[in-house]
């Protein structure tokens, strides 16, 4: 190093300026949450020699490196890669990211509407959002998404605020995506138009008859509780003496919502869930202790490998305490909790500090190994290409982790909720016409169109007439074809007959919520709901199965012939 370099002055970059703030504001919410924030671990100093080596590595490349580099981007990449090493939720946001990660739970915002993660330099899709764009465009859970109007997100450096970037903007706008899709060995091309996101989460609610209702909830919000106890109310109101759950696709959020959903549900003073981590203090125990709206009758909840964090909190408690039947596919397996820390400069630090513990002791998180998170993102993928999602006997059971309900049933730790009874993926009907219709919207744009030419004379029927009678024909089937060969779908009448029940009833719902639904502001969709399910395999099975939900609330479990694996 030459003698006029060693003599220059030193210029401190902001990176290199806020490392001591940031320090400082960590070390003070660890106070504010619970003493010292490191206690327990290494001790403090040994703490500041690490950082004093990283500020010092810092100035130097902010000195003295040959080209000229943004050391903000080198502190959010170097925190970003040294989390890599941790579990696969620890994570770090930086400001754009943490406010638009929190508008996910608190506020609506224009977008596509997904849940997504990026493992391994991929963003892969969690679950599309209810009611969302992505969702009528035909995105589903696990998918990659590798382009944005043409332009690559995947490979080294992509970043939850470079996805927010690219998949947020103004309502009404269109964005092309790239998908790779398990079991599909071709690229898809989607085209989602942007809208308002809803920040409801209760997107259903409505009496299949007169004494059995459905309930479904995509998230757990700052709003949830409030909605689903608002729905509950309507349909006690309405007679309700049995009821659905639905948890499918729904990513989690806030905690204490969920356990405040399970308390409506359990009686008594009950565990609900329980936290333990390294340091005590942030061990926890909540349990039941109000009056619930629905302490006794049958109870179905339904899950699936898309449901996560605080839906497996809620579905645990109530397998475990033999207060609901849990119908479906295996959960997804997150347990770890992460406590948010926000930094000096709005960026945010999300560190696991516990794991989420059953009623029964199951831990509901799913193997990984530290700093190896590819195998653990490509978890829905294995479960796809091991058949579990097709068959019960595929699925892996740790048998050193038994673990027994109330009434003593047996249920298995380390990995997700496993429901008492398996319903396979229905993909039966599935087409590549299918997917190319959904891939430019074509089924979605011809219902609006229908809705819109047809409007005032549905309306003046009423939707449960609707429901029960309006058909979708082949003149329509016709219409929409050739729609979607004026956007570039060669017609294939083979996959088309093949899709028929799908895209008609697609059709059929879109259509009612459309010419019904949209004048409503609860943020509820049960027009959708009341078309598809009947046609929904999981739901179809459900529907069976109050009379061994009877048998589970009275305690009667020899006679519930109830499989277990």
């Amino acid at each position: 190093m030459s003698s006029d370099t060693s003599k220059s002055p030193i210029r401190n970059s902001r990176a290199v300026v806020r490392l001591p703030i940031i320090i400082g504001i960590t070390l003070a919410a660890g106070v504010l949450l619970g003493s010292t924030f490191f206690s327990g671990g290494k001790k403090l100093s040994d703490v500041a020699k690490g950082y004093a080596k990283y500020r010092e590595v810092l100035m130097l490349v902010e000195n003295n490196y040959v080209d000229s580099v943004n050391t903000d981007d080198l502190v959010d990449f170097s925190i970003t890669k040294m989390l890599e090493k941790l579990d696969p939720h620890t994570a770090y946001f930086n400001s754009e990211e943490a406010t638009a990660a929190r508008s996910q739970l608190e506020s609506g915002f224009d977008g596509i509407g997904v849940e997504f993660n990026i493992f391994n330099d991929t963003v892969y899709v969690v679950t599309p959002l209810s009611g969302g764009p992505s969702e009528t465009a035909g995105i589903q859970s696990g998918d990659r998404i590798i382009s944005v109007n043409k332009e690559n997100l995947s490979g080294p450096g992509v970043t939850n605020a470079q996805v927010y970037k690219v998949l947020r903007g103004k309502r009404g706008t269109k964005v092309d995506l790239g998908i790779e899709r398990v079991g599909m060995p071709d690229k898809i091309n989607v085209a989602v138009v942007r809208d308002r996101i809803p920040t409801y989460s209760v997107d259903a609610s409505y009496m299949i008859n007169n004494e059995t209702g459905y309930l479904k909830v995509s998230r757990f919000s700052e709003t949830t509780y409030d909605e689903f106890k608002t729905a509950l109310k309507a349909l006690k109101s309405e007679g309700l003496k049995n009821l659905i759950l639905d948890l499918r696709g729904n990513p989690g959020g806030y905690m204490e919502k969920a356990t405040s959903m399970a308390d409506e549900f359990i009686s008594g003073d009950k565990l609900l869930v329980y936290t333990e981590g390294k340091d005590s203090r942030f061990d926890r125990k909540t349990r039941s202790h109000v009056e619930g709206l629905f302490e006794q009758g049958p109870l179905i909840v339904l899950v699936d490998e898309g449901s996560a964090s605080a839906s497996e909190i809620l579905a645990g408690a109530l397998q475990d305490h033999d207060r609901a039947l849990v119908v479906g596919r295996r959960s997804y397996g997150k347990g770890l909790v992460q406590m948010p820390i926000k930094l000096s400069d709005g960026s945010e630090l999300r560190l696991t500090i516990s794991r989420y513990y059953t009623p029964s002791g199951r831990s509901i998180q799913k193997p990984y190994e530290l700093g190896k998170g590819e195998d653990y993102s490509q978890d829905l993928s294995h479960r796809y290409e091991s058949g579990e999602l097709f068959n019960a006997d595929s699925i892996k059971f740790d048998k050193s982790k038994v673990y027994k309900t109330d009434g003593g049933r047996i249920v298995y730790g380390g990995g997700g909720i496993t429901p008492d009874i398996f319903v396979p993926k229905d993909t039966l009907l599935n087409s590549k016409y299918l997917f190319e219709l959904y891939s430019k919207n074509i089924i979605r744009e011809y219902a609006l169109k229908y809705a819109n030419e047809h409007q005032k004379q549905l309306e003046k029927g009423s939707f449960d007439n609707y429901v029960n009678n309006f058909q979708v024909t082949d003149a329509m089937l016709s219409e929409l074809g050739r729609d979607a060969t004026r956007a570039g779908i060669k017609l294939n009448e083979k996959e088309l007959n093949h899709s028929r029940p799908v895209i008609a009833a697609q059709t059929k719902a879109i259509i009612g919520r459309y010419v019904w639904g949209r004048k409503q502001k609860s943020g509820l969709n049960n027009e959708v709901f009341r078309v598809l399910n009947p046609t929904d395999n999981v739901y179809q099975q459900a529907v069976q199965m109050f009379g061994q939900a009877a048998q589970l609330e009275k305690g009667k479990f020899s006679s519930m012939n109830i499989p277990r694996n």
